[in-house]
């Protein structure tokens, strides 16, 4: 079982930075960040591998986010930069186990955070 902390959301103006943490007890797998704005489905942002070898972003947080890991802390980052008002949402932490490839899935992810609340005003 693992279970995963996030920290560092907050109130932010457009164009300001931010940076989420996430912290695992327990072994950690592949790491993923998602959002979930009110009244819209959760949507992948960025995710890591293992090994940290590979990440993966949405494009609409392509160049803006950057997402990172310290496996020795247990640890996944994800820093924010340029703020849109549309990155609104809360956001949470995963670890997934998948082997094959990567998921941007939900559903690929096997345990959760319990969400950080990010608001960016115009």
């Amino acid at each position: 079982q693992v279970q995963l902390v996030e920290s560092g959301g907050g109130f932010v103006q457009a164009g300001g930075s931010l940076r989420l943490s996430c912290t695992a007890s327990g072994r950690t797998y592949n790491m993923g960040w998602f959002r979930q704005a009110p009244g819209k489905e959760r949507e992948f942002v960025a995710g890591i591998s293992w090994g940290g070898g590979s990440t993966y972003y949405a494009d609409s947080v392509k160049g803006r986010f950057t997402i990172g890991r310290d496996n020795a802390k247990s640890a996944v980052y994800l820093q924010m930069m340029s703020l849109k008002p549309e990155d609104t949402a809360v956001y949470y932490c995963a670890s997934g186990t998948f082997r094959a490839g990567w998921s941007a899935l939900p559903s690929a992810f096997d345990y959760w955070g319990q969400g950080t609340q990010v608001t960016v005003s115009s």
